[in-house]
């Protein structure tokens, strides 16, 4: 057995970034911004009023000065003439500041009588005037890897950006193995359950910003192994669930082998998933996950979820981790790390009590992984343990 590290940098040595390709800004949310992007325009691209009143050159404004009204301005509809002294233009909010003035009076400090305004005796003393290029200016950047947010889509919009490039996204077939599956919705014979870890870590994988590819179940056969072995062939990543321990119907890592996979490792010093095997198979990594379904998730997190974010250019590193007190004492742990369903709350961090690795309710429970390294002693209430955000 190796450890999980020595596991990860096996499987980051396996995966490469995936080529770039251009897409059109509606289609970037979620992607990974390959290469940097400059704005093309300063934001705001002159000085804008911030609220709706009264644009006046801030040397006049005195409490209870009177203006005259000499022109309006709007989003969209600058006032085109000079704003002189003794003189206002009214303004609204995101409208260029006229030409001769430098401040805007909000509304609320203004009386108005036809064409002439009077300021009120307590006047608010900020400008309420966005300066031209506040925001950004041309040629300002937004650097590259970093996976696009809604938040970031919009600022590449007002940097007027219309096409990004981005990783391409990796192809992930998946699948599933074994007699004993059935896919939701079908009627399972006595023997037979319900496929439900390919379901989740297709979820956890479009999450991540890949495509998922559900292939058929795969029976307990070697002709069937090889049939979605050559289903998954143009695939970026393979990803099997279930066949790859050391039982007499474990048949994937032999049918791989003898299809040309080329076996990284097998077996890692974690709890659960033990039986994780991971290689190259042609131009695809390829990884089989245990068959438990807590198993195949935990490692989905731990392995999977990496390789994808290496695949798309966000940089080999491990699932991101934090820390958090304990809300309970705890004991000490084996001679394998263990990742272990929690939940984090107010009061801390609570393990549960039940860790067998068929117990999907419980995992659907947790939004973490609390993180035991091998030979951990116990751990009192209150002591600080590493997680993994769910």
């Amino acid at each position: 057995m190796i450890s999980v590290t020595d596991a990860l940098a096996q499987l980051f040595a396996l995966a490469n970034t995936l080529p770039t390709e251009t897409v059109p800004l509606a289609k970037a949310n979620g992607r990974v911004l390959a290469a940097p992007v400059k704005a093309q325009r300063d934001q705001p691209p002159f000085a804008a009023s911030a609220m709706d009143g009264y644009a006046v050159a801030s040397a006049d404004v005195e409490n209870a000065a009177q203006f005259e009204v000499i022109g309006e301005a709007a989003a969209g509809h600058a006032f085109a003439g000079t704003v002189n002294q003794g003189q206002a233009a009214r303004i609204f909010t995101g409208a260029p500041l006229p030409a001769g003035t430098d401040r805007v009076i909000i509304q609320e400090d203004v009386a108005r009588n036809g064409d002439i305004i009077t300021l009120g005796d307590n006047l608010d003393s900020k400008p309420h005037v966005r300066p031209a290029g506040a925001d950004f200016r041309v040629g300002d950047t937004v650097d590259a890897p970093c996976a696009l947010t809604p938040s970031d889509v919009a600022l590449l919009a007002a940097m007027n950006i219309a096409n990004v490039t981005v990783t391409r996204r990796p192809v992930v077939a998946i699948i599933a193995t074994g007699d004993e599956l059935v896919q939701p919705g079908e009627d399972p014979g006595p023997d037979q359950i319900i496929a439900s870890n390919s379901y989740g870590i297709a979820g956890l994988i479009e999450n991540l910003g890949a495509r998922a590819r559900l292939l058929p179940i795969a029976q307990d056969t070697a002709k069937s192994l090889e049939l979605s072995f050559a289903l998954a062939k143009d695939a970026d990543l393979i990803v099997t669930i279930g066949g790859a321990s050391v039982g007499d119907h474990d048949l994937v890592g032999d049918v791989a082998q003898s299809l040309g996979m080329e076996r990284a490792f097998y077996k890692i010093a974690m709890r659960p998933g033990k039986p994780l095997m991971a290689g190259r198979m042609g131009d695809a990594t390829m990884i089989g996950l245990p068959g438990n379904p807590v198993s195949a998730m935990v490692c989905g997190h731990i392995f999977l979820a990496p390789v994808i974010r290496r695949m798309l250019g966000l940089g080999a590193k491990p699932a991101p981790q934090e820390r958090a007190r304990l809300a309970h004492d705890i004991g000490s742990n084996g001679p394998r790390e263990h990742y272990m369903r929690a939940h984090l709350g107010a009061d801390g961090v609570t393990i549960f009590e039940r860790q067998d690795s068929a117990l999907l309710t419980v995992l659907a429970d947790a939004n973490c992984l609390a993180v035991r390294p091998i030979a951990d002693p116990a751990r009192a209430k209150g002591d600080q343990i590493d997680l993994i955000p769910l």
